[in-house]
């Protein structure tokens, strides 16, 4: 799912394209993608972008009549610009907005359509949209601080909640509970305010650091190549390979269809986290540190 550098990214790539042009067509044409018909879709054609804005993981696009077009990707939703007019086919480009200097596409692979447009009216109308997360790449520490702790939840879940911090989900919190060393599972109440500091600055250089990448590669052009998982990433989507800081083996949680991965020296003292599945399944035989790992493996 594109989180917060791949949707920043997005909007600079969508700001030099489309902010003063008008939108001429708008074609949907899948059932599932359309959430909301107040105001309707039509009601932006014939308007000019006056601004595109980030709200969370969604994308929002703003145009002179004060209304508003917002894209939430989800899973396997992309966006696609070319200069040649394009159509809606209903089964992978699920719609097609032509503005009087090109075409914006949404596709969407694979059967389940997830991905969703919702209509908004005013500013108002944008923040019903909104679930309120802090922008991390502002914050203070201390508002990060209380966001952190108002509640008493896993560094996980915390950091991949939409409530407390914007734009962070499973990939992203991966690398930034790598980078500041800490447990995916560590409790916020438990812990120490050297810790807090060191996740808010993991925080802000992990998303700092992908928005410059993603940038880079993009080189000025539309950004197509928008996945969860990178090689340079440090850990997610890397089970079984070295940590790049330690050289140990990144370990797992499964649990549904998400994956938390993490390395276990660096983040764990050692010690492995228990699988959902695998754990369940060999309930005392399952290992609790790397080195029985290992000689489970042996065997």
């Amino acid at each position: 799912m594109p989180e917060l550098p791949d949707i920043t990214v997005y909007i600079e790539a969508l700001e030099q394209r489309i902010s003063g042009h008008t939108l001429t067509r708008a074609q949907i044409a899948s059932p599932f993608l359309l959430r909301t018909i107040e105001p309707p879709v039509q009601a932006c054609v014939g308007h000019k972008v006056s601004k595109l804005r980030r709200v969370g993981k969604r994308i929002a696009i703003g145009f002179d009549n004060d209304t508003w077009l917002v894209l939430h990707l989800m899973i396997a939703g992309r966006l696609h610009w070319s200069e040649k007019a394009k159509k809606a086919d209903g089964r992978r480009t699920l719609a097609a907005f032509l503005f009087d200097n090109g075409c914006l596409t949404l596709t969407e692979a694979g059967s389940q359509k997830r991905a969703s447009l919702h209509m908004a009216a005013g500013e108002a109308g944008l923040a019903a949209l909104d679930p309120g997360g802090m922008d991390v790449m502002t914050a203070s520490l201390a508002e990060f601080t209380h966001g952190l702790t108002v509640g008493n939840h896993t560094l996980k879940r915390a950091l991949t909640d939409p409530h407390v911090f914007s734009g962070i989900g499973n990939a992203y919190s991966d690398e930034i509970l790598h980078r500041a060393r800490l447990s995916p599972i560590t409790l916020t109440s438990r812990l120490t305010a050297d810790e807090i500091s060191r996740l808010h600055l993991a925080t802000r250089e992990v998303l700092g650091d992908w928005i410059e990448r993603l940038r880079r590669e993009a080189a000025g052009g539309f950004p197509e190549k928008v996945t969860a998982f990178r090689e340079e990433m440090a850990v997610h989507g890397r089970y079984g390979l070295p940590c790049p800081r330690c050289g140990a083996k990144i370990q797992r949680i499964r649990y549904a269809s998400n994956e938390t991965n993490y390395c276990a020296v660096c983040q764990t003292g050692g010690r492995l986290l228990a699988d959902r599945a695998l754990s369940r399944l060999l309930g005392k035989d399952w290992p609790r540190t790397l080195e029985e790992l290992e000689e489970l493996r042996a065997r």
